[in-house]
């Protein structure tokens, strides 16, 4: 009878602890503490599949229960020894925790703990993917875990440690398995292919290595499979890449240049033909972000060791990634894996995976190069300074482009312009706009004044001294106008309105700043009420909003003099109304007067107060109370019922 065929994983499985590939520390502090007789009552073993979990567990078995052991090189001769081999152990019980992981499971381990050892020294429990357990089960088992029998032994194996409770982990010893490097699995692998007579290049083991992630029992797998291929024929890395579904680096490497290159034609009959032979669309986009990805690390990699270490790649691969990416910039990539994760997400949930695969390439392909750092600031400083050089709208050479600088369409008069001078300097918002008829009222009036000129000759001082009166009054009217306008924004900004009332119809500003705003009132009651937090606090919210500022100082005083007509602030809130200027806040409507008309009625019909017209006192009855008196001094003699 023919004898059954083993796999090369299990043929080759380590069987003493210096066959282990690349778990030094590992192998280092279990053989002390065999060698010292400090043998712990359970062991935590983690790591990723491949690393050798399971393979250890049976060593420290091995070298416990052997015939000449405790040791660290099991005979192998031995019945312990055979029966651990051949995985027909007695007093060896592995269990898969993923099958065996109810309450039930774990009392029957219990049950039968208490019986000894029939042919080794201990009695040892392997189970393997212990994650699996329930909660229920990991608390039958945490008592006996923490005070086994003398001769019981727990190894527990899992690639999931975070799932393990955490009082489980506390009474184990924990060790924490590796992924084994690239070059320890291609040395492996190399030995191995050497006793099986297999023919292979050096670079078809290193990506066999590379495909397999740091698991060793994935790379023996692997090289199993594909040792059948053709035994006269020398395996080579295109061979392991067709079984694998992968892309070969050469033609990654044409498909990125026709990404880099920006030739979308191309791209797509290379895309083509690398379908055709029955590569997923998945596995192209991921095949292309791990290469970008390469690219990316060896651009930003001087020193050609540490390249090969975190890429894996060989000497040759690493000389072509150095010189293509001379010729692309950082951002760039950066960009197109972005854009390759982006797709790969579409491309997995998708039904049509092929056209989602076309329109990526499309996408990275038809972008135009993009340009360094340095290049774009050296644009702007030549826009810069082309701006500044040609006033007059000429033509900026810009590389290959030209950049025109538009000319405005805007005839000012000298008199707009130094208005528009003095506005920019002092950082206002508020834009010059003039309206068709504004010009032709401006123009009317001035043709009125030449009429009057004209009819009423002066002599030559008083035309000096009329002169000298005309400019103060516009200079007034131009500081009034400005105060009426952040006014009218202040008061604009009062969410309260019967404040915005009481401040609009009672007070006058007297100075508007950022730092501090003081307004008069012609009455001692108002100036009281002003300062109360009903009324000061809208007030001093609104002006810090118009402002921008974090606090404000608000001054509240008696006024000296009458409110005149000439020193209103009411005619220049009425004229910027009249002009339409643009609110500074954007919350409240610019119809400011016509949305609180009812309640300035309102509110003057109480206090009936008319401020342009003189108020006489009246008698005041005996009969009334003290309180109606004052009330009636207070609004001039006038009782209110």
């Amino acid at each position: 009878m023919a004898q059954t065929y083993l796999p090369l994983y299990r043929k080759y499985r380590p069987q003493t602890f210096k066959d282990l590939i690349g778990q030094e520390n590992i192998v280092k502090a279990l053989s002390n503490a065999i060698n010292l007789n400090k043998i712990s009552h359970a062991y935590l073993l983690c790591g990723p599949r491949g690393t050798g979990k399971t393979t250890t567990a049976r060593i420290i078995a091995k070298s416990l229960n052997c015939a000449n052991g405790p040791t660290l090189e099991p005979c192998g001769e031995c019945p312990s020894c055979k029966d651990i081999a051949n995985s027909t152990p007695i007093d060896v019980i592995e269990i898969d925790a993923a099958s065996n992981r109810k309450v039930e499971d774990a009392r029957n381990i219990l049950e039968k703990i208490q019986f000894v050892p029939v042919n080794g020294r201990y009695k040892i429990y392997i189970i393997d993917e212990v994650h699996m357990l329930t909660p229920e089960a990991f608390n039958t088992l945490l008592k006996t875990l923490e005070e086994p029998p003398e001769n019981v032994i727990f190894i527990l194996a899992t690639t999931e440690p975070h799932k393990v409770l955490d009082t489980i982990i506390s009474r184990c010893q924990r060790f924490d398995f590796r992924r084994i490097t690239t070059e320890d699995i291609v040395s492996r692998l190399k030995y191995i292919s050497e006793q099986e007579n297999i023919k292979i290049t050096e670079d078809a083991l290193y990506t066999i290595a590379r495909s397999s992630q740091g698991g060793m029992r994935d790379s023996l797998a692997l090289l199993d499979q594909i040792s059948v291929l053709d035994a006269e024929k020398e395996i080579t890395a295109d061979d392991v890449n067709d079984l694998l579904g992968r892309l070969s680096f050469d033609v990654l490497c044409a498909l990125s240049e026709t990404i880099t290159d920006s030739k979308a034609q191309e791209a797509l009959s290379l895309l083509d033909n690398i379908y055709n032979k029955g590569n997923e669309p998945f596995q192209i986009v991921s095949n292309l972000i791990q290469y970008f990805r390469n690219l990316l690390v060896v651009k930003n990699c001087a020193d050609r060791n540490i390249a090969a270490e975190l890429t894996q790649l060989s000497e040759a691969h690493i000389l072509k990634l150095k010189e293509q990416s001379q010729n692309i910039e950082p951002e760039q990539i950066i960009y197109t894996i972005e854009r390759l994760a982006f797709y790969s997400k579409e491309i997995k949930e998708t039904t049509n995976r092929y056209l989602w695969l076309e329109l990526c390439l499309i996408e990275l392909s038809s972008n135009v190069k993009y340009c360094s750092y340095s290049q774009l600031l050296e644009r702007i400083e030549k826009l810069e300074a082309g701006i500044t050089s040609n006033p007059a709208g000429n033509d900026i050479p810009l590389g290959n482009s030209v950049f025109k600088i538009p000319v405005p369409n805007v005839v000012l008069k000298k008199e707009e312009k130094k208005e528009f001078v003095d506005e920019r300097h002092n950082q206002t918002a508020a834009p010059i706009a003039e309206t068709t008829g504004e010009i032709l009222e401006e123009k009317q009036e001035t043709k009125e004044v030449a009429e009057i000129q004209h009819q009423k000759p002066q002599s030559e001082s008083t035309i000096v001294e009329q002169t000298q009166t005309d400019s103060k009054i516009s200079q007034a009217q131009s500081v009034s106008t400005d105060t009426a306008e952040v006014w009218q924004g202040i008061l604009q900004n009062i969410e309260s309105i019967p404040s915005r009332m009481f401040f609009f119809n009672l007070s006058r500003p007297v100075s508007l700043s950022k730092d501090c705003i003081e307004i008069a009132f012609m009455k001692d009651i108002f100036v009281k009420q002003a300062k109360e937090d009903s009324k000061n606090a809208p007030l001093k919210k609104a002006a810090m909003k118009y402002f921008g500022v974090d606090n404000i100082n608000i001054q509240i005083k008696l006024a000296d003099t009458e409110f005149q007509d000439a020193k209103d602030i009411k005619p220049a809130l009425k004229k910027l109304e009249k002009k339409d200027v643009e609110p500074k806040s954007a919350s409240v409507s610019p119809s400011f007067e016509e949305e609180n008309a009812a309640m300035l009625n309102e509110e003057m019909s109480h206090l009936n107060v008319d401020e342009n017209t003189p108020q006489t006192k009246t008698s005041v009855p005996d009969d009334l109370s003290d309180q109606s008196k004052m009330v009636m001094e207070l609004f001039n003699g006038k009782y209110i019922d």
